[in-house]
């Protein structure tokens, strides 16, 4: 009897220990996550945009889904990244809520989670940036594996000679039969700086072709070119995507590959790229994968988040949040529309934004502290120190606004003229409440905080916005915004730039024009 029973417990051991995993038991889907750097929302050909050609983005969107809200909680590339790669909003990452921080090495990534789980993970372009990683004093690669040797001859100026394309095919060349990958193209297209009028010159376009003019630029033949420009660098993007998609049907792969394509953050352009209005944070985002995907072709009119990606891929990975090792993650799997649902209710009505120190040019280098709400069709904005410059002091050259000749085309109007509506829009001072109604005013030009018809609308908004924040324990809130403060920006050559500066010191800033600079202090001008 003694013998039966040892034998039995020696049988379920060892059927224990050969049994599979869940994650084995289960087919893992290949991931490739396609980001280009600075598009925004309705800039591809399946949101209707006639000049901007995106055939592959539109692909994906065809045979996928399409989502009509998806925005990023930081408008900014280094704090975007940091809430997809940890599942977490900008204002949970401490450090990495900021733009070049140092990335608390507490934080493991979704990408180093899957890695863990035996997928093979790598990236090409840009990855997480700018900023700095380490562990344990050494550089810490947060997608593991960076190819991005491969070189090309770009078509145009200030395009990157990453063959983005040829980099993925290594990438695939690398991994062992079967395995599953996880690979991040990071195009660096189309962040600034352009080649002036390729768009014209190679792009094969006209000034006639572009729709959608913001109401806060100057509607002008620089204005047209500058945006030319831009969508040539979308189509280049798309162009590499395409060849990955071509790459991956060629080996039976695609089927079984979830591709996922968006965007950091807003366009780099005035009153976008950095902001907190609604073409800063809103988003292009397309999701296919032909093997699991029910009904393709829909489009997801909910809200969804950049923070909701790490746990989608987690759980088509059969990967548990416990398994990962990954910090408590705030986002909501997107699994329920791939599985056919067009709502989720474990999804919420509304999504919560928000910034601190993103370029530096304030004295001591401070931030432009901001937390917002977007909720049935309206952007309520809380600025926490509106005497400060939105976009960095002007004496400075705004150094949180990318320098491209729609900035001096603004920049210059005021100089000239003395005062103009447009320059205030983009650079002027913000009032402290900010409340959008974005049906009919999607460029965020008129403020209807002042108005005593939204005043439930604000206190209800309001109420709502700082009851989340605290869930998430923001700082900001918890009135610890000295610890916020005290988080260092990383780029040795910057920091302390505009004390730096005005001490008499010869500063660089590669990203903006000289002739961004004011020549005094404007609140003294004036």
């Amino acid at each position: 009897m003694k013998k039966l029973l040892l034998f039995l417990i020696l049988w379920v051991i060892l059927s224990s220990c050969t049994q599979p995993s869940e994650v084995e038991s289960k087919p893992r889907p290949n991931i490739l996550f396609a980001i280009a750097d600075d598009q925004s929302f309705g800039h591809a050909g399946a949101y209707g945009c006639n000049w901007i050609k995106t055939p592959a983005f539109d692909r994906v969107a065809r045979e996928g889904l399409l989502f009509n809200k998806a925005y990023t909680p930081n408008a900014k590339c280094a704090p975007s990244r940091s809430s997809i790669l940890t599942g977490r909003n900008s204002w949970q990452l401490e450090e990495a809520m900021n733009h070049w921080p140092l990335f608390p090495e507490k934080f493991k990534t979704v990408a180093e989670a899957l890695a863990d789980q035996g997928y093979w993970v790598g990236k090409t372009g840009k990855g997480y940036a700018p900023g700095i990683s380490r562990r344990n004093g050494e550089w810490r690669e947060l997608l593991v594996n960076n190819y991005s040797d491969i070189k090309l001859t770009p078509p145009a100026s200030h395009i990157s000679d990453n063959d983005y394309s040829a980099n993925f095919e290594a990438f695939l060349k690398d991994r062992k039969e079967q395995q599953p990958f996880f690979f991040w193209y990071g195009s660096t297209e189309p962040h600034r700086r352009y080649e002036y009028g390729v768009g014209l010159a190679k792009g094969n376009k006209t000034l006639s072709e572009v729709e959608d003019i913001p109401d806060f630029w100057p509607d002008s033949d620089t204005v047209r070119t500058d945006m030319l420009d831009y969508a040539y660098e979308i189509e280049y993007f798309d162009s590499h995507l395409a060849k990955m998609l071509d790459m991956l049907e060629e080996e039976g792969e695609l089927e079984n590959t979830l591709v996922v394509v968006t965007s950091d953050n807003g366009m780099p352009f005035p009153r976008i790229k950095g902001q907190i209005y609604e073409y800063d944070n809103h988003l292009p985002l397309a999701i296919m994968w032909a093997k699991g995907l029910k009904d393709a072709g829909r489009e997801i009119n909910e809200y969804v988040n950049f923070i909701d990606f790490a746990p989608t891929f987690l759980e088509l990975a059969g990967v548990s949040e416990e398994a990962s090792g990954m910090e408590k993650i705030r986002g909501k799997s997107l699994v329920p529309y791939l599985s056919g649902e067009s709502r989720d209710p474990n999804h919420s009505d509304f999504v919560i934004l928000g910034k601190e120190r993103h370029d530096v040019g304030r004295p001591d280098d401070q931030g432009y502290p901001v937390r917002a709400i977007v909720k049935d069709g309206y952007a309520l904005s809380v600025n926490f120190e509106s005497d400060r410059w939105p976009a960095g002091d002007p004496i400075t050259g705004y150094l949180n606004c990318d320098g491209s000749p729609t900035k001096t085309q603004i920049l210059n109007e005021r100089r000239r003229e003395g005062k103009s509506n447009l320059w205030e829009l983009n650079f002027g001072k913000r009032a402290e409440i900010e409340l959008y109604d974005l049906e009919n005013d999607p460029w965020c030009v008129k403020n209807l905080a002042s108005e005593s018809s939204q005043e439930d609308r604000i206190e209800s908004l309001k109420t709502l916005l700082f009851s989340e924040l605290e869930k998430d324990g923001d700082p900001r809130i918890l009135a610890k915004s000295a610890l916020i403060d005290s988080y260092k920006y990383m780029d040795k050559n910057t920091t302390d730039f505009y004390n730096r500066f005005m001490s008499g010191e010869k500063m660089k800033a590669g990203w903006v024009n000289p002739s961004d600079f004011e020549a005094t202090n404007l609140e003294e001008d004036e």
